[in-house]
């Protein structure tokens, strides 16, 4: 039986939307999806074409959501169709929007940088070492099954998130001679969530196709969407 899968892609090009997004299409058909794309989510506000979609891959970051396209968004979540997406285009996407917000749970605040002496003004300032830790009780969850703890030379988010999630995987921000906030903190790097009827996965992992190219971040994606889906 044929799925329907949406991509909606766009916003800050560093985050390679269209490269990124291209790298899931043999697997989404792979696995029975006939996928349509939108440069925009204004398809969010066409009621026919959102009550057929079964999978929402949302990779947009920051860009703007108008008042029509979130309630078609957030109606067709509720109704059952899955969302899921990566890094900026998912947890830092309609910052303006604190429905969307809500829909997703967790919204990117920062991601620290080297050391000041070590800035080029380049996005590498943000690529850091850190390590994304599986949580023990996801080792059984069908996205995080069999996988380990990895480590990551890429931008670490530090979220803003609610009690609602079910975090997966989480990563821990050092605190640094030059950092100003006070101590380490833990944040969700993998969380679920659901909505009405419908289910929400998040990577925060995913800065751009490199990052997507690792393995254990790779399958869970994959795995994710699946989840999400319908």
């Amino acid at each position: 039986m044929t799925k329907s899968a949406l991509i909606v892609r766009g916003g800050w090009d560093g985050h390679q939307p269209v490269e990124a997004t291209e790298m899931f299409l043999p697997f989404l058909e792979a696995n029975g999806y006939q996928v349509a794309i939108h440069e925009s989510p204004e398809v969010y506000a066409d009621a026919a074409t959102m009550d057929s979609v079964d999978l929402i891959v949302q990779c947009m970051t920051m860009s703007t959501i108008e008042k029509d396209q979130l309630e078609g968004l957030r109606t067709a979540v509720a109704a059952g169709s899955g969302l899921a997406g990566w890094h900026g285009g998912i947890a830092d996407s309609y910052r303006a929007s604190d429905g969307y917000l809500q829909l997703i749970g967790g919204q990117f605040a920062h991601h620290p940088a080297v050391h000041p002496e070590e800035r080029t003004g380049e996005q590498s300032d943000y690529y850091t070492p850190h390590r994304i830790d599986i949580a023990p009780e996801a080792a059984d969850h069908p996205i995080t099954t069999g996988i380990e703890s990895f480590d990551l030379v890429t931008e670490q988010y530090w979220v803003l998130h609610d009690q609602l999630i079910d975090v997966l995987a989480t990563t821990t921000l050092p605190k640094r001679d030059f950092d100003e906030w006070e101590k380490p903190h833990v944040n969700p790097a993998i969380w679920t969530r659901r909505w009405g009827r419908g289910r929400v996965f998040v990577s925060t992992p995913g800065h751009r196709v490199e990052v997507l190219e690792n393995p254990n971040v790779r399958t869970m994606i994959e795995r994710g969407m699946l989840w999400a889906s319908r």
